[in-house]
């Protein structure tokens, strides 16, 4: 048996069970053992396909030919156990970045993320929750859907294998074309989901973007046990774990069911980090391919397991209706927080959120610059209301089980809002012109936590009276001192002044809009190391928001 393939691109070898089970997939195990040319040894899990069908996907950026061999966990199937082949790898000549340059790791200096041949990656995420189920349709919907993100600049979609949240198992509203992910006995997985999942997960990998995959929200693990959730997750790891694809264990990891009394979450919470911690522990040893892992927070990421050393990245969630200011303070808290790893926001403000106030382009921009900056430039994922749980004009989703809507918004209207663009020319902006995969953040003195009540509950109504808190100018502010470049974002139109005496040699500055990334001129006020500015009055959007950007004056333009 001879298979071919490209760099980097998975290639499938089926086999067929010569023993009749009446369980598989819960009573049979299949590992295949590859060799690659430089004698390199990787276990990889395989998956039950349905029936009499077992599965395994492999991919290597070793070109040259690789053996493999199967190992069953029953040695006397003989059509399982101890079958052996090749896979000829040949060198990858397309455009596709990911197979140019294989899936994304961290990078060398723990805070930022690359390809694996070391090429820099900026996370630029969108947030497509139910981005499986029926109501986004296989082809039209979902293809429309990926081109636009594309053009918008995007590089990596969240989204849930199966278990979604906003709702209890098997509700109607995440049932796709072929059923649920599992059977309603909760006795195995359901191959046909996943064969149609398969078309999508590929589609998003064959148009460069890395699918980021979250195994179920969070309650769902004492609804459908620890075993089966582990299960779950070998079988999503032996079906795209070839793919360039990012791990993240469940979205609100130590969240409760929505409809838990108080005193039953408090005990749900401490259990939930507990076991989501173990099955974490089981992802990582079954990671074949040393795809990323993290999980999805209620606030931090760190702080939803026992162990924080068995995540390679901090997500965080920093809310939905908080003021810039919050999102600026949890970057910080993130970036100084141990152990070291690149920190993003998984959960932003999602734009046409409906909450009062409504979210804005401007809340989301904001909210972009304030957390990335502030978290070293590593990335973040946007997310607009109607596309995350797919709302369609004829089948709105409607309620969660807490009662909450979120607004009727049908996807196709919200791909088209003006924050998705504009934060996708924002990774255009620090592709084309910043060193943006060496920054650190400049964080604000102290003083500023005097800006931002701690209370929630007082932001919140402070907000729906209209306040929006202001602070010293910037807000983020971040500098890759050995290019000489600092990159700073204010949200208000005063002047301020910068510290620049850690620059080298001559400067320029301009005034970069955040709506549109034109460039204004700025004559730089230089006093004994201190840079004195004052933004423009307002950008193309008609808000207040400005980068200013200093770096060598023989350095490129911006």
């Amino acid at each position: 048996m001879t298979l071919r393939t490209h760099q980097n691109r998975a290639v499938e070898i089926r086999f067929r069970s010569s023993v009749a089970y009446d369980e598989p997939f819960k009573d049979l195990l299949l590992d295949v053992v590859f060799v690659s040319p430089s004698q390199r040894v990787v276990e990889v899990p395989a998956f039950w396909g349905g029936g009499d069908t077992w599965c395994v996907r492999y991919a290597s950026a070793e070109t040259g030919i690789h053996t493999f061999t199967t190992r069953c966990s029953d040695a006397g199937n003989a059509g399982l156990h101890g079958q052996a082949g090749t896979v000829e790898v040949t060198a990858y000549q397309g455009d596709n970045p990911l197979y140019r340059h294989g899936g994304i790791r961290v990078a060398e200096d723990r805070r930022h993320f690359c390809h694996a041949d070391g090429t820099p990656f900026f996370w630029l995420g969108d947030t497509w929750w139910m981005g499986l189920c029926g109501r986004l349709s296989w082809p039209d919907d979902f293809q429309a859907l990926v081109r636009n993100r594309k053009e918008r600049g995007f590089n990596l979609i969240q989204l849930v294998a199966g278990l979604y949240p906003d709702m209890p198992l098997f509700d109607e509203r995440g049932c796709s074309a072929s059923g649920f992910s599992w059977e309603t006995d909760l006795g195995r997985i359901n191959p046909a989901f996943f064969d149609e999942a398969d078309q999508r997960v590929f589609h998003l990998v064959e148009q460069g973007l890395v699918p980021c995959i979250l195994g179920a929200w969070g309650y769902y693990l004492p609804m459908i046990g620890p075993e089966n959730m582990q299960r779950h997750w070998r079988h999503l790891i032996a079906r795209w774990g070839a793919l360039p694809v990012v791990w993240v264990a469940a979205g609100e990891q130590t969240m409760p069911w929505y409809l838990e009394g108080h005193l039953q979450k408090d005990a749900s919470r401490a259990r939930l980090r507990t076991d989501w911690t173990e099955v974490i522990r089981e992802m990582r040893r079954l990671n074949a391919f040393d795809r990323l892992i993290s999980t999805h927070p209620v606030t931090s990421a760190r702080e939803s397991v026992t162990d924080a050393d068995l995540l390679d990245f901090e997500m965080q969630q920093t809310g939905h209706g908080q003021p810039t200011l919050h999102h600026a303070r949890r970057a910080q808290e993130g970036w100084s927080a141990g152990p070291v790893m690149p920190v993003i926001s998984g959960e932003s403000r999602y734009e046409a959120l409906d909450i009062n106030p409504t979210v804005t382009a401007r809340d989301a921009r904001e909210a972009f610059w304030a957390h990335a900056l502030n978290s070293g430039l590593a990335g973040h994922t946007y997310g607009a209301n109607g596309i995350w749980q797919v709302n369609t004009e004829q089948r709105p989703f409607g309620p969660s089980p807490s009662g909450s809507c979120w607004g009727n918004l049908p996807w196709a209207q919200a791909m088209q809002l003006p924050g998705a663009r504009q934060i996708g020319l924002a990774r255009s902006f620090l592709m084309a012109t910043l060193p943006w995969h060496e920054f650190v953040p400049l964080h604000p003195a102290e003083g500023r936590k005097h800006f931002l009540p701690r209370s929630r509950r007082l932001q919140r109504l402070l907000l729906k009276l209209g306040w929006r808190p202001t602070s010293p100018a910037p807000i983020a502010m971040g500098m890759a001192e050995a290019r000489s470049t600092v990159l700073a974002y204010s949200i208000e139109s005063k002047g301020f002044s910068l510290d620049v005496r850690r620059l080298k040699g001559p400067l320029k500055g301009c005034w970069v809009d955040p709506t549109s990334f034109e460039t204004h001129p700025l004559h730089l006020d230089l006093r004994v190391g201190q840079l004195h500015v004052t933004p423009p009055a307002r950008n193309a959007a008609g808000d207040s928001d400005w980068l200013l950007l200093v770096q060598p004056a023989g350095g490129a333009s911006a």
